[in-house]
């Protein structure tokens, strides 16, 4: 993987630049860019993922639906299997919230192996995250029907990598919530 270092940096890098001024929801506004670089050392440290372009696309799976980036842009600068696992896993942010909520339910099914990796690694990290603190203006009930729905989303990832989707089985265990 060492030759694919730099292509790595040169990623994280990218999505730095393009997530900036972002801040996570917790109470100390932690900077955003922590959310897809933490996605990705989850797939590589956790799941054994060593796919450099399931990495890449861990470390922007948020640029789209959450700067001005494109996937025309996406492409052009990091190749087409990058920018399409992107797509997969990216929430289209026209739709009501409940309908982006209920789709990624029902397209969890059809994503690609490597869409299904990021997603696994993005809801861990979250609910890690949940686990840690309640987002500045959730409930205590928000949380746990965001735990609801996530296992939802990973019921239809299951047989991906049993590495990460034992690490989320404990999870909806402590929360008791059936997966």
């Amino acid at each position: 993987m060492s030759s694919e270092l730099p292509l790595l940096l040169e990623t994280i890098n990218f999505a730095a630049e393009k997530h900036r001024n972002q801040r996570r929801k917790d109470p100390d506004a932690t900077p955003y860019i922590n959310h897809p670089i933490g996605v990705a050392r989850i797939l590589s440290h956790e799941g054994g993922v060593t796919d450099i372009e399931v990495l890449q696309a861990a470390v922007l799976h948020d640029t789209v639906e959450d700067t001005d980036t494109t996937f025309e842009e996406l492409e052009a600068m990091f190749g087409n299997k990058v920018a399409k696992i992107v797509q997969e896993v990216t929430d289209d942010k026209t739709l009501p919230k409940q309908e982006r909520k209920l789709q990624q339910v029902e397209h969890a099914l059809h994503c690609s192996h490597q869409a299904k990796l990021v997603k696994l690694a993005d809801k861990l990290y979250n609910l890690r995250d949940l686990n840690r603190c309640t987002p500045e203006g959730w409930t205590a009930v928000r949380a746990q029907e965001y735990f609801v729905w996530a296992a939802q989303v990973v019921k239809r990832l299951r047989g991906t990598n049993t590495a990460l989707e034992e690490k989320l089985l404990q999870l909806f265990k402590e929360r008791d919530v059936d997966m």
